[in-house]
């Protein structure tokens, strides 16, 4: 009787479940037992950050990034959930890293060479397997790579300007323009004008890099950026065609090679294409203008907040050079420049993040990581985290000793490291000096950093709308002037 009663086969199935039960009921249950299963399979990650949650996870991630900003994001994830974190951007895993060992270690590695961005975004702004910034075609990309060398750097001249009362962000994105052209392109141009298009196409870059498909299926949402990118395209487009009939008519062409030169011959040779040459001019004018200048401009407001600073500045100039303009052997000599430069970059960055994506699989401080996992580096958190004495204070202090390269990477490093890096601390010494010279600066109300409104997405940028960005600049002797000579 026990036995029978214990054989499964003694009862009836249709006296088990009730009639009363939907045929739809089995499909949904093994639906539901399906899905349970997948998301019991995602929390197993090894990997800190928010859950999957049947994809909710992913899209509540990604809509965050679109709302906040991608480094203003990047930090709510790293303070949240760790130096390590997994997110995920349009349904893509992404971590998000900001610790000193493994930022290291992905920079170190060519298989991280690749970087990531929507598809239909970059191919908006031009950049999607062609350029250099962006470029995620690495065979392509270092094909490209060598002309973006320091070879230039011996034509770098003394950077002079008409000074005063104005906005310094526009002053420095001027500034930067003109020091790019005499660099990279040397043919005349209206730099109000381009420098409003290169904020235009930055505008259109920051906005449409991580956009979801969907976005660009309707044209009215992204028609003003498609226009923007069209403008300063545009512009350069009649440049490089100005510089091709300059070089057919000069007699020696040894006086007129630069940058641009370079790559028109490379095209003649057939080694590039013509959109490759105009994307690779465009994005070498946009770099310095874009945020070289911002860097300039938060340094002149930390000098202004740091007069001892200042001072401690204009002895080393003065000894270095005496009565004499800047030249290029200074450079190596300016170390206190050099210190305050790395600082003002640790302490207030612009750029402080790096995207790369994962080329093969691999294990990162004991974390796997799978091919095509996508990698933001969040140097900007990273610089405030580790070795540093004073690390969240602005300080000269943090520089006197030096510091290993692990700790400190305003420029990345390694096979994708910036290419213009030695060019941009040229720049930026050649600027301060010659500004510093002639200039006190002052900001208005003796405001400083923390009373400006920053906007963290793709970069760090002031809010333009705001009246701050205006300094004042007086002349360090009477008879002094602040402006170019």
């Amino acid at each position: 009787m026990i036995l029978e009663t214990l054989n499964p086969m003694h009862y009836n199935i249709t006296n088990v479940v009730p009639e009363a039960m939907p045929a739809a009921t089995v499909p949904i249950l093994l639906l539901a037992g399906f899905l349970f299963l997948i998301w019991n399979y995602e929390e197993t990650s090894s990997i800190p950050g928010p859950c999957y949650c049947m994809g909710v996870g992913a899209l509540i991630s990604h809509g965050r990034f679109l709302w906040m900003g991608v480094g203003k994001a990047c930090n709510y994830y790293n303070k949240m959930y760790g130096e390590f974190v997994r997110v995920w951007i349009s349904g893509e895993e992404t971590l998000i890293i900001s610790k000193s060992s493994s930022v290291f270690y992905v920079m170190k590695h060519g298989h991280y060479v690749s970087r990531f961005g929507s598809k239909l975004g970059l191919q908006c702004i031009g950049m999607y397997e062609n350029g250099i910034i962006f470029n995620n075609n690495t065979t392509l990309w270092k094909e490209m790579r060598p002309f973006f060398t320091k070879d230039h750097l011996d034509k770098l001249q003394e950077v002079t300007t008409e000074l005063g009362n104005i906005n310094v962000l526009n002053l420095m994105r001027r500034i930067m323009l003109d020091t790019s052209n005499k660099l990279f392109l040397r043919i005349p141009l209206d730099e109000n004008a381009i420098v409003l298009k290169i904020q235009n196409y930055f505008d259109a870059w920051q906005a449409l890099l991580l956009k979801p498909d969907i976005f660009f299926k309707i044209s009215w949402l992204y028609k003003k950026y498609e226009e923007s990118v069209k403008d300063l395209k545009g512009a350069m487009e009649l440049l490089i065609q100005q510089k091709r009939q300059k070089l057919f008519t000069v007699e020696k062409l040894d006086e007129h090679m630069d940058f641009a030169t370079q790559l028109i011959f490379a095209q003649n040779r057939g080694d590039l294409t013509a959109e490759n040459v105009n994307q690779c001019v465009l994005e070498m004018m946009i770099a310095a203008p874009d945020t070289l200048s911002v860097t300039l401009f938060f340094m002149l407001v930390l000098i202004a907040e740091h007069p001892k600073v200042e001072e401690e500045m204009m002895k080393e100039i003065e000894t270095v050079m005496g009565d004499r303009d800047v030249q290029s052997d200074d450079m190596p000599n300016l170390k206190v420049v050099e210190n305050f430069i790395y600082e003002s970059m640790r302490y207030q960055p612009v750029v402080d993040l790096i995207m790369r994506k994962a080329l093969q699989d691999d294990v990162i401080d004991g974390y796997p990581v799978k091919k095509g996992t996508n990698i933001i580096l969040n140097i900007g958190r990273m610089h405030k985290l580790e070795f540093f004495p004073k690390p969240d204070e602005f300080s000269l202090e943090n520089f006197e000793k030096n510091v290993p390269s692990r700790y400190f990477q305003p420029f990345g490093f390694g096979p994708r490291g910036c290419v213009g890096k030695f060019i941009a601390m040229v720049m930026m010494k050649a600027i301060l000096v010659t500004l510093l010279r002639r200039c006190r600066v002052h900001t208005q109300k003796g405001r400083g950093l923390n009373n400006i409104q920053k906007n963290n997405d793709l970069s760090m940028h002031p809010n333009e709308r705001q009246p701050l960005l205006e300094m004042v600049f007086t002349p360090r002797s009477i008879t002094g002037k602040c402006q170019g000579d």
